[in-house]
């Protein structure tokens, strides 16, 4: 057993039924309760490594997230709190042969965290000593991963926006339609929408404490009795049986709809399935970039438009990239690791590998001469990372869209007119021009505030009060709040901005741009395009609710839960 010097502490909430059976496992075997749940956790990876991860065990309670976390951020934490004491890379180990449910992540918002380390802390104690209490009760203990992982797509569908429900029930109709076909005979439209459903299904659900009650109400229809063991087998099987109850979910009349929802509450998640939707169709987006970027088959268009967000993205004819055959311990064969230390390349996830980019099209496939300066801004990025700050570099800022193909959103490469003139892109008299427009904005931005209090209803004297702070947009934003919380909270000052008329960062360097241009364009490109991506997906939240909120659900298709 190695010194204590050797142990990383932490910890883990669990139910105080497990926290019992932990005490009577130490019993038994007569040692300390950090000696035993070291042993128990080790023993538990030591069973689930060697397994295939869809036949590795999970506690049911992790896949109803039990103990709940409180819906107040006020209220106490439910659960008691087990410190682990563990020897160096086993929690590590542990939560890797854990539950990962799609769209969890080990941190992000408490409705989307993962619960890996309590799973393998939950399932190991399980294994040895069998515990329950008023929830748990009768609730088969524990669950192979893939059918935990078909549990949760059932409770995905029962609770489902209607953005989703229009996805999920066009590749249904698709699916039938291709009974006896061929899977190569898809276009590449409806290969698009299946890509899409999987993305969203596997990788990108939403989460909410109510998807989880009525996990628990599926559980427990399922997952109880004599039938229990039975019925975990056709979770797992994912065969015709399955089907035919996922189908009955999805489509489930308002009667049994009434019981799959049972204790949740009234709300609209349509927001949330929105940007789901959407964050499943970048995801083929990105799916789609690499292949363009490897292009294999060499007949890639220059060209290519990336649905999500809408812009276009235009490849030097003289670049590439390359997915070399990994070696046999699984690293990059030489000399490509040589290449990206040197910062010459760099290198994304691809498939069951890694591609490298940018690679001249000539024989050998050498880097780029002079590519360093372009590259160097990612050389800090994480790996999943990397593949966006590509993307950006290729972005077409000023292409001309027919108004048919116009996209939604304003894809502009805006920069501060301060920072513009301190680069030379434009002169003094062209940043005091901007600063001057951004005023007129924002001036206007306060008259349609004061347009829209007149037509609540606001007395003539707080709007002549308001109009006379219109000089100090501080203080006009604080007296507007008083008037209207939601309306003054928006209030932004407009910014004083330059739009680049130039091309992508890439074809700027190709052309022959100066260094220090080419390095504050990549940077720029690569942090604009970032937040153009963030907007894009709150504008994917709010359309959610305009096209599909309450006022526009039909039957079988719901956005919120009911109590």
């Amino acid at each position: 057993m190695p010194g204590s010097r050797e142990l990383v502490e932490t910890n883990v909430r669990v139910p105080p039924c497990a926290v019992k059976a932990l005490t009577a496992i130490m019993a038994r075997n007569g040692a300390s309760r950090d000696a035993t749940v070291r042993r128990l956790l080790a023993e538990h990876v030591q069973r689930q490594e060697p397994a295939h991860p869809e036949d590795r065990l999970t506690h049911i309670s992790t896949v109803l997230r039990y103990p709940r976390s409180p819906r107040g951020r006020k209220q106490p934490r439910p659960g008691t709190p087990l410190r682990l004491r563990l020897p160096a890379g086993l929690a590590d180990r542990a939560r890797a042969v854990s539950l990962h449910l799609p769209g969890q992540y080990p941190r992000t918002h408490r409705d989307y965290q993962s619960r890996a380390l309590t799973d393998a802390v939950m399932t190991a104690i399980a294994c040895a000593e069998p515990f329950t209490d008023d929830f748990l009760n009768g609730l088969l203990p524990l669950l192979r991963h893939r059918a935990a992982h078909n549990l949760w797509r059932l409770a995905s569908v029962a609770l489902c926006t209607r953005p989703e429900f229009h996805l999920l029930h066009a590749a249904e109709k698709l699916r039938d339609s291709m009974e006896g076909g061929s899977v190569q005979s898809l276009n590449l439209e409806q290969q698009r929408l299946l890509d899409t459903v999987a993305a969203l299904e596997e990788d990108v659900a939403w989460h909410s404490p109510a998807r989880f009650i009525v996990a628990a109400n599926i559980a427990r229809e399922h997952l109880t009795g004599p039938q229990a063991q039975e019925n975990e087998q056709i979770l797992y099987e994912e065969g015709e049986d399955f089907d035919d109850l996922y189908r009955d979910t999805l489509h489930a009349r308002e009667e049994r709809r009434q019981e799959l929802l049972r204790g949740t509450w009234d709300y609209d998640w349509s927001g949330r399935g929105g940007t789901a939707v959407w964050r499943a169709e970048r995801q083929v987006t990105l799916q789609h970039l690499e292949d363009w970027l490897v292009d294999r088959t060499g007949t890639a268009p220059a060209q290519m438009l990336a649905a999500r967000p809408g812009w276009m993205l235009l490849r030097p004819a003289a670049w590439t990239a390359a997915a070399p055959a990994l070696t046999r311990d699984g690293q990059l064969p030489a000399p490509f690791p040589q290449w990206l230390r040197e910062g010459r390349i760099l290198t994304f996830p691809y498939r069951n590998g890694q591609a490298l980019w940018p690679l001249q099209r000539a024989p050998g496939r050498e880097p780029i001469p002079g590519i360093e300066e372009l590259l160097a801004p990612a050389r800090a990025l994480p790996a999943g990372k990397v593949l966006g700050y590509i993307e950006a570099l290729l972005i077409e800022w000023n292409h001309p869209f027919a108004p048919e193909e116009e996209p939604a959103f304003d894809i502009a490469l805006d920069i501060p007119a301060a920072r513009a003139q301190e680069i030379g892109l434009i002169t003094a008299e062209e940043r005091r021009s901007a600063m001057a427009q951004a005023r007129e904005r924002t001036l206007h931005i306060l008259d349609e505030v004061i347009a829209r209090f007149e037509d609540d209803g606001v007395d003539t004297e707080t709007l002549d009060f308001l109009r006379g702070l219109r000089g100090n947009f501080r203080e006009f934003k604080h007296q507007a709040k008083r008037i209207d919380t939601r309306v003054a909270s928006r209030l932004q000052v407009a910014r004083a901005l330059w739009r680049w008329p130039g091309r992508s960062a890439a074809a700027e360097f190709c052309a022959g741009a100066s260094v220090g241009l080419v390095q504050w364009l990549a940077a720029a490109a690569h942090d604009r395009s970032t937040l153009i991506l963030e907007l894009a997906m709150h504008e994917a939240w709010q359309d959610a609710f305009d096209r599909y909120g309450r006022r526009d659900r039909g039957p079988g298709v719901w956005g919120r839960g009911r109590v």
